[in-house]
């Protein structure tokens, strides 16, 4: 199944050794992220750590360990669907994921962020909705989230 991973959804998995984390690693799903998430995440890093109480070095580790199993998408690929759906979603950073989930043409995107939910273009699925996927195997039940 392929799924778009915002980057609110690594942070958390960097943070916390939680369900977000284990959804990472799971071979269930081919996640994929537009180029900007390392940059968006190496913004935060400090308040990363200091949340996650981690050394810089155990940051480091985690980070590559995590990002490994995410297929990192250059901009140059997705560039073209970037103002079609630029109306698409208040947040502008959130466009490039939107366009990665068009180009690729994705199962939806994992996002807890409220501005994915008032678009109606792709799927959004939560942690749950991810962990039933894992359990079950369905993904047909699932409705666009508003």
């Amino acid at each position: 199944m392929k799924i778009i991973v915002d980057s609110n959804r690594v942070i958390s998995s960097l943070i916390k050794n939680s369900t977000t984390r284990e959804i990472l690693f799971n071979k269930e799903f081919q996640l994929f992220a537009p180029e900007n998430i390392k940059s968006e995440i190496e913004k935060y890093k400090e308040e990363i750590i200091r949340k996650s109480s981690l050394s810089l070095e155990e940051f480091e580790v985690l980070f590559s360990l995590v990002i490994e199993n995410v297929i990192i998408v250059p901009k140059e690929k997705y560039e073209r669907y970037l103002n079609e759906l630029r109306d698409t979603i208040k947040d502008p950073d959130d466009v490039a994921y939107l366009a990665v989930c068009s180009l690729i043409n994705a199962d939806g995107i994992w996002s807890h962020d409220p501005h994915f939910k008032e678009q109606d273009k792709v799927k959004v699925f939560t942690n749950i909705d991810m962990l039933k996927i894992i359990n079950k195997g369905e993904k047909d039940d699932f409705v666009y989230v508003k």
